[in-house]
């Protein structure tokens, strides 16, 4: 008798534990779960700005297109970013405080600066840069220099939408005001070296 009660008194407990409700995923959770898109895109899709000019350069600067990151995908540990840098051109001496970053060439030749390592890489190369690392790259070559970034967290992406447009829209170069408030607010995610 006491085998028989034990059986049905299990059995009455796996009925109802697997009637219950499942458990309901915290704010944190279902925010994460509502906001993270798949993607998949072509080589020039993405959100694509242009950088403004600012004090020193007023022209516009390197095209770079905003492929993952919290608003593109909603990804809250990454952010994946293309950018072609013209021959000639270079990306100026800074580091990022609080990621690290990978620097993947695609096409053409750079002259990278890296802390205290200087090095010429073509397609193919692959540049990790820790974080709080001083990083400048040049275009030594006469084609195109396509680089990939990947950041280990959100940050930089900000930096960027602040201090450039939307492709095809009117570009006006930083004034300095604007250039020093910019720096200022997102100095936690990039620290550019003084000329």
């Amino acid at each position: 008798m006491r085998i028989a009660h034990l059986i049905i008194g299990l059995c009455t407990f796996a009925l109802c534990s697997c009637s219950t409700t499942p458990p309901v995923p915290t704010m944190q959770q279902a925010t994460n779960v509502s906001k993270t898109t798949p993607l998949i895109l072509e080589k020039s899709e993405g959100e694509r700005r242009v950088l403004r000019g600012w004090p020193g350069h007023p022209h516009p600067g390197e095209t770079l297109i905003l492929k993952i990151d919290p608003k593109n995908g909603g990804s809250s540990h990454l952010v994946f970013l293309t950018g072609d840098v013209a021959p000639g051109g270079e990306i100026v001496s800074h580091r990022h405080p609080g990621a690290d970053e990978i620097l993947f060439v695609q096409s053409g030749t750079a002259r990278v600066h890296l802390g205290d390592i200087t090095r010429d890489v073509h397609a193919g190369a692959t540049v990790f840069i820790p974080a709080g690392t001083w990083i400048s790259v040049s275009n030594i070559g006469s084609d195109v220099l396509s680089t990939v970034g990947v950041f280990s967290a959100p940050g930089f992406e900000d930096f960027m939408r602040a201090a450039s447009v939307l492709e095809g829209e009117k570009n006006v170069p930083l004034s300095e005001a604007e250039d020093e408030a910019i720096q200022k607010q997102h100095s936690h995610d990039v620290i550019y070296r003084e000329p």
